[in-house]
């Protein structure tokens, strides 16, 4: 959509982690930035646009730091244009897009494609995550100081952990000299092997081979370490498990460089979802037992871990409608991400400040982007949602080119009402 010289948002309730305002207040934008934050009714001179957010939530934009968006080499499962398009009905106006394309982000011309196509297809904020090794094959570093220079917010091998203890810490040296996060997919591969659910009782009664809690555990464990002799900084994506989160919580009180991430997923179903063998309850990490469930939404009430993130995964019918051992792994997560993480409000483990925190400020001091505040001068990212509204989730209404969802057909409550990135409406119901 056209940008917007002037646009008035008004009668909203601010939400804003950042400033520590959450109020009845209207807001001004000018030429793609907050110009004022002010009292409601006191705005007194004509705007180009107005927005009436009366009972509606307005808020900093939105960040999903760990998306896949396939584009180069996987289109068919999902474009930058089409997953842009799903990020802005989610109400994200940044989303961090990972490195496992194909060719593999590990070098500055893909890294240039991918900042080019977003300039012309998105319609929100696209920031690469480059590779940290070469081809994803964790045999040689990528050229980590080149991907920086070519806008890379963040280093990672994600969907294949980095098994090598001495090129992770060599990583982390570099990493550190060019003010890099390292975002550490966290399993040990050879104990995983072809493990396709989480190790427990379920996975015993469904003749399923499992994915123990410890492989998990003993690579947050390892990176913990590589943390604290590098001085630099590990984020942990995804993390699913009790023990994990013990692990990190110890290293955060010794103020080892740590951060971590929980996805949806992870905090609304258990292992025991796979009982129909549906693949679209496939993901790695899998999904664990109720306790996990249960300590990762304590972990996030006290912030031990930082921030939410979708790990929005598409795949197509060709990859995911398989038997349960040979369907890909992952689940789309853009579209589903509010009403499914709002009922942590609802249910009163988080308050709204927290909540938005966790979607917002989180990510955005995880990745240091200039992002996550609604401040006077800032960019005019915003989302505005409406946290009551009653809707009922359905993939055939979402924008994303694929349907790998384990939430279709669930009643929620929270609706995106708008998407504004840089001052445009780039979404609205």
């Amino acid at each position: 959509m056209e940008s917007i010289l002037e646009l008035l948002i008004k009668n909203g309730t601010v939400v804003d982690p950042s400033q520590r305002l959450y109020a009845q207040r209207d807001l001004l934008i000018s030429n793609g930035k907050i110009k004022k934050i002010i009292p409601p009714h006191t705005h007194k001179y004509p705007v180009d646009h107005t927005i009436d957010a009366k009972g509606l939530i307005v808020c900093p934009g939105w960040i999903d730091m760990h998306t896949h968006l396939r584009e180069p080499g996987q289109e068919h499962k999902e474009t930058i244009a089409s997953g842009s398009q799903a990020a802005a009905r989610g109400g994200f106006t940044t989303i961090v897009v990972m490195a496992n394309t194909d060719p593999v982000n590990d070098n500055a011309y893909i890294t240039q494609f991918i900042r080019m196509k977003a300039q012309t297809d998105s319609r929100v904020h696209i920031l690469p995550v480059g590779a940290l090794s070469k081809g994803l094959k964790g045999e040689e570093l990528a050229e980590i100081g080149s991907l920086k220079d070519a806008g890379c917010v963040a280093i990672s091998d994600d969907g294949h952990p980095v098994m090598n203890s001495y090129l992770m810490r060599k990583a982390l040296d570099y990493c550190k000299q060019f003010d890099l996060p390292i975002i550490s997919h966290a399993e040990d591969s050879h104990l995983v092997g072809q493990a396709v659910m989480h190790e427990g009782l379920h996975s015993m009664t469904l003749g399923l081979r499992g994915n123990p809690s410890a492989a998990e555990e003993i690579m947050v464990a390892r990176d913990i370490a590589l943390a604290d002799l590098t001085s630099a900084h590990v984020h942990f994506a995804h993390i699913s498990t009790q023990g994990a989160l013990r692990l990190i919580r110890d290293a955060k009180k010794r103020r080892v460089r740590i951060s971590a991430e929980v996805t949806p997923h992870h905090l609304f179903l258990t292992d025991s979802a796979v009982a129909h063998y549906d693949p679209n309850f496939k993901m790695s990490p899998p999904l664990r037992t109720e306790t996990d469930l249960k300590a990762l939404r304590m972990g996030l009430k006290q912030n031990v871990i930082d921030a939410f993130a979708t790990d929005h995964a598409p795949h197509s019918t060709l990859e995911k409608d398989l038997e349960f051992e040979n369907a890909a792994n992952g689940v789309i997560g853009l579209e589903t991400a509010l009403p499914i993480t709002l009922k942590l409000v609802h249910d009163k483990t988080l308050t709204l400040p927290q909540f938005i925190s966790k979607w917002t400020l989180g990510p955005a001091k995880i990745l240091k982007l200039n992002k996550g505040t609604l401040k006077v001068g800032q960019d005019a990212d915003i989302t505005i949602f409406d946290p009551d509204k009653p809707i009922r989730i359905d993939k055939e209404e979402f924008e994303s080119k694929s349907r790998n969802t384990p939430f279709h057909g669930w009643k929620c409550h929270g609706k995106i009402h708008y998407t504004i990135v840089g001052g445009k409406i780039v979404y609205q119901a």
